[in-house]
């Protein structure tokens, strides 16, 4: 399991079509796929499993924990997001509650930066 960033520290400004934000580009992603939301109140989990395809998990808000094939658990907060590989296991949960969009697909490349 690797660990990103998709804070807006780590985009880079866009001004092209007078346009004036900062873009953080998060993976790209081929094939067939599935972008879900999944929202853990505060003590959810989603139980240890193993990643069919690729997965993606991007914290929106909030914060909590993921693990990967050794069961240890790692913190993740907003801004952050961890990736599982095709068929290792994996879970997360929280504490205190937290949101985050999942991309799951054969083909994913992640663009974000390696947290620090």
């Amino acid at each position: 399991m690797d660990i990103y960033s998709f804070s807006r520290l780590s985009g880079h400004p866009v001004d092209n079509f007078a346009s004036n934000f900062v873009l953080s580009p998060v993976a790209h992603v081929a094939g067939p796929s599935r972008l879900a939301c999944f929202h853990l109140a505060p003590g959810e989990i989603v139980g240890e499993h193993e990643a069919v395809v690729g997965q993606l998990f991007c914290v929106v808000e909030g914060e909590g924990w993921v693990s990967g094939h050794d069961s240890e658990r790692r913190p993740l907060r907003a801004m952050e997001a961890a990736y599982w590989g095709p068929g290792e296991r994996h879970a997360a949960g929280t504490k205190s509650g937290l949101m985050a969009f999942v991309i799951e697909a054969g083909g994913v490349e992640v663009l974000a930066s390696p947290a620090v």
